[in-house]
């Protein structure tokens, strides 16, 4: 039989963590984030990542793993996840993957593994000259499949298909037979309640010092260029701090980019409900 892990997902601001916490001191779990940027250190409050205090002594893995000035793949979180959920299993707790990411989540569920592509910078300058748009209709002429499942605002991302389309004639996804057997719990609210929250929770962070947060992380090295690909809060708070845009159109922005984000997690999570 297959080992069995739990896996929460779901929209932003629906409290996949607080409730992953509540299942795991009741079952004995250990959690395994499923979240692209709260593998970086130091991207705390934008990213919502569990304090300490939160997490009620319950084990938490791939939180703070590298430093944001670097990249980290999905290729390399299903090696960790893996080895992750093997450790767990082998100390007979219950593996709980626990995120909003969903490109990680697949990468796990469904056994997936992707080739390593050099990077070809060349092209990646070529592509770095072109608007969203032109990246986001190359894709969909390129690979129209891969553009189903991207973040089509992180221009990262797509150039990045992009440069492995052109290495590997699309973007391969190497799917083997299930390793788990999952168990998914998808949590969401009605569109108006889930409203409210990204709300609340956007004026929490701001108070927390997500806008000091994000100003240090630029002193310490990470340039503006890179917390823009970061997307969201980052990308929204360094354009504050550059004094592109107002404090009030920040807000008003980064709601609106929040709400579409969302969107696309329903999107890519309906096949789990």
């Amino acid at each position: 039989m297959k080992p069995k892990i739990i896996v929460i997902c779901g929209p932003t601001a629906t409290g996949k963590s607080d409730y992953a916490v509540k299942l795991a001191k009741k079952i004995g779990g250990e959690i395994i984030s499923a979240d692209s940027r709260q593998v970086y250190k130091g991207m705390d409050i934008g990213s919502g990542k569990i304090t300490k205090k939160e997490m009620k002594n319950v084990p938490h893995h791939l939180l703070d793993v590298v430093s944001p000035k670097t990249r980290y793949t999905v290729a390399q979180f299903k090696i960790a996840a893996d080895k992750i959920i093997e450790d767990i299993l082998k100390r007979k707790k219950v593996p709980i993957l626990c995120g909003g990411t969903g490109f990680y989540i697949d990468a796990v569920v469904k056994n997936i593994t992707f080739p390593e592509v050099k990077p070809n910078q060349k092209l990646r300058n070529d592509l770095e000259k072109k608007s969203l748009l032109q990246l986001i209709k190359m894709l969909e002429k390129l690979d129209p499949e891969r553009l189903k499942t991207i973040d089509i605002d992180n221009k990262v991302r797509l150039i990045r298909a992009i440069e492995i389309v052109k290495a590997l004639g699309k973007v391969p996804k190497l799917i083997s037979k299930p390793k788990y057997n999952a168990k998914i719990i998808y949590l969401d609210f009605k569109n108006e309640i889930l409203k409210k929250r990204i709300h609340t929770r956007l004026l929490k962070r701001i108070r927390q010092g997500m806008i000091n947060e994000v100003e240090n992380l630029h002193k310490n090295r990470v340039t503006w260029k890179r917390l823009f690909e970061f997307g969201l809060e980052y990308r929204y708070v360094s354009l504050f701090l550059q004094k592109k845009i107002t404090k009030e159109k920040m807000i008003l922005e980064l709601e609106t980019a929040i709400w579409h984000f969302v969107r696309r997690q329903r999107m890519w999570f309906k096949r789990y409900k």
